[in-house]
């Protein structure tokens, strides 16, 4: 096949069903033709429709795609161009076939330029995916230098062959291969899909082909088969059928259900829509997920992957988009988990030519950025449904592929690689909040990564929740920082220990705002305290002066530039020198446990002593006044001197 929308179309949408839908309405040659796959015809009957001037937009749209899917790249982009510059009926889908046509011309400029104008067309989500894997593969460091061995699988027919799953010793696949000549219908000129199984050899390479008897027998479509040894079952897609004949919904489109089959045991439909299509279960055993692709109308893209939540394999949720980190504007299809690692194959726009495999970390509140095999196992043409599992000191994988060089159109791969495929990546994610109020988000601050040598790897800002994400090529040491205007600077380093300990997992950056430390008293800045007392005729710290005091020492480790004066006043009672002498000492008291605890003495300017040089109230010498009122003039501040230059 030429793209993959061409065998995303013969799973989705028969020949019958569209034929059924189509004969109640036809508007011209060319929507007929469009409809029943024949592309190239359909651009000759759209291209005459147009020169007569009859041709709608939608019928336009129809022949950018059918550019697209005859591989006219040129005119497919012009085409969706023309109709973006009108922006009608260019859903996200169309934008990323439109990018694509463009990443295939000879002008890849346009790309670029049209490129900076999308920004507010699709999720934020979807530009961070694009810079990580352009850069990797513009560097071609989309992953270790593994040696692949990949071959050819003796077994691939001329006609299309995907979808490989391990059954114990032996391989299950899917393919058009026609064991009915009667049985076919035009899209591909083959059989409906079936499931096969095949022997596997020491080499990888398979034999002995022939159908799999395992699964209820049908005249119509079996395929992307799954076999779930903890749930003992083969999970595949089949045509909707009712009484043995394919059932449609009112607009006359036949779609495709997922069944379970327990081996030797009981079959059961898991998930139905008569205007859904689902394929490609995978069941995670670990997590008891079972993921799909599925082309629902809300989604971002051409199809989507979900998952359900399952109890031992019975459906216990609504299913779930994993949204825009994996989904994108074009097709994501074929999932499939392995030792913590979420692989998938999508035709997004950014990639090396048609549908790349692509590898996300699964993380413990959604997936890492999706990063490309590369050309180890991707291809300028299709490249999907990837698995693998542990064999001997190496792995054993398979995948479909349409490259030159197969059997058919579709064949399936083999490949031996000493280590799991894909870039390892370090992942910082967490939120912003307030240090002494964690419960308090910050957003717009600025969060950067750098390596060991202080360049900087990647920079974000925490959004309006807070939240913050960075990952990078995985380093064995980082610093971590974050910067916003009137907050504490926060900058930490990471060992290869530390990182290993983090394991990806969240890392909340706690930060101080100033304005909240700080407030204006007696007509200058003071750290923000509550008021703490001395024993009267004392200079030693009480118990309740000790923990505002550690507030200081926080303050100035969050702002390390500020210049402090300790300033301390009593009230009128005794004699003045006496006083002076007191609050003197007392205010050298609090430097002492200041420097003790960590505040540097150059922050510390000053520590004066002022005695009852400044009374607040009416209570000085020889005036009766009650505790309370001389407590009022009984205070410590800590000034901050430099105030007014710190943010300027």
């Amino acid at each position: 096949m030429d793209r993959v929308n061409k065998i995303l179309s013969l799973l989705v949408v028969f020949f019958l069903g569209m034929v059924l839908c189509f004969a109640q309405k036809k508007k011209s040659k060319g929507d007929d033709l469009f409809f029943q796959y024949e592309y190239q015809k359909a651009v000759y009957a759209y291209e005459a429709e147009k020169a007569a001037g009859t041709l709608t937009e939608q019928q336009f749209l129809n022949l950018a795609d059918s550019y697209f899917q005859t591989n006219k790249f040129e005119k497919a982009a012009d085409a969706y161009l023309e109709l973006f510059k009108k922006d009608t009926l260019m859903s996200g889908h169309h934008l990323n076939k439109m990018l694509q046509s463009l990443s295939e011309t000879t002008n890849k400029e346009r790309k670029t330029a049209f490129l900076a104008t999308m920004s507010s067309r699709f999720q934020k989500e979807l530009w961070e995916n694009m810079e990580f894997n352009v850069q990797l593969l513009e560097n071609d460091s989309a992953g270790p230098e593994l040696d692949y061995q990949i071959f050819n699988l003796t077994g691939n027919s001329p006609q299309t062959d995907f979808a490989p799953t391990f059954y114990k010793d032996q391989l299950l696949f899917s393919s058009g291969r026609t064991l009915n000549k009667r049985n076919t219908y035009a899209p591909g000129n083959e059989g409906y899909f079936n499931i096969y199984q095949s022997k596997l050899g020491a080499d990888g390479q398979i034999s002995t082909v022939q159908p799999f008897t395992g699964v209820p027998s049908s005249n119509y479509h079996k395929a992307t088969p799954f076999y779930s040894e903890k749930l003992n079952s083969i999970l595949y897609v089949l045509s909707n059928t009712q009484k043995g004949e394919l059932s449609f919904d009112k607009n006359g489109k036949n779609a495709l259900a997922i069944g379970k089959q327990v081996i030797g045991g009981a079959f059961q439909l898991l998930l139905k829509d008569l205007s859904t299509s689902f394929y490609y279960p995978f069941y995670d055993a670990d997590s008891g997920k079972l993921y799909f692709s599925a082309n629902f109308d809300n989604g971002y893209g051409g199809t989507d992957l979900y998952f359900v939540y399952t109890n031992n394999g019975q459906i216990m949720s609504a299913p779930i988009n994993l949204g825009p980190r994996i989904n994108s504007p074009g097709n994501e299809i074929a999932p499939f988990v392995f030792e913590n690692s979420f692989y998938f194959a999508s035709d997004v726009f950014y990639g090396l030519g048609g549908m790349d495999i692509y590898k996300s970390n699964v993380e413990e509140d959604g997936f890492g950025i999706p990063i490309n095999l590369g050309s180890g196992i991707n291809s300028p043409k299709d490249d999907f449904g990837l698995i693998m599992r542990n064999d001997g000191d190496g792995l054993l994988g398979y995948f479909a592929s349409n490259r030159p060089g197969g059997k058919g159109k579709d064949d399936l791969y083999g490949f031996k690689v000493d280590e799991k495929p894909g870039l390892k990546t370090l992942t910082f994610k967490g939120k912003v909040v307030k240090s002494y109020s964690p419960s308090t988000t910050v957003e717009k601050v600025a969060v950067r990564l750098l390596d060991k040598e202080g360049k900087l790897l990647a920079e974000t800002y925490s959004d309006e929740d807070g939240n913050y994400r960075l990952e990078v090529p995985w380093q064995d040491e980082v610093v971590l920082e974050s910067s916003k205007e009137r907050y504490s600077k926060f900058s930490k380093r990471f060992t290869e220990d530390d990182l290993t300990s983090l394991d990806n997992a969240s890392y909340p950056i706690e930060v101080a705002f100033y304005d909240d430390l700080v407030e204006d008293k007696e007509g200058q800045k003071v750290v923000k305290l509550n008021k703490f007392y001395f024993n009267r005729g004392d200079t030693q710290l009480t118990v309740g002066a000790t923990p505002e005091l550690d507030k200081v020492v926080a303050f100035v480790e969050k702002f390390p530039a500020v210049q402090l004066r300790i300033e301390t006043y009593t009230d009128s009672r005794g004699g003045s020198t006496t006083n002076f002498r007191l609050t003197q000492a007392r205010s050298d008291a609090i430097k002492k446990y200041l420097v003790e605890h960590g505040v540097p003495a150059t922050n510390i300017l000053y520590s004066i002593g002022y005695g009852e040089d400044k009374i607040l109230n009416n209570c000085t010498n020889g005036v009766f006044c009650l505790e309370m009122l001389h407590q009022q003039n009984q205070r410590s501040l800590i000034v901050v001197l430099n105030d007014n230059v710190l943010y300027e």
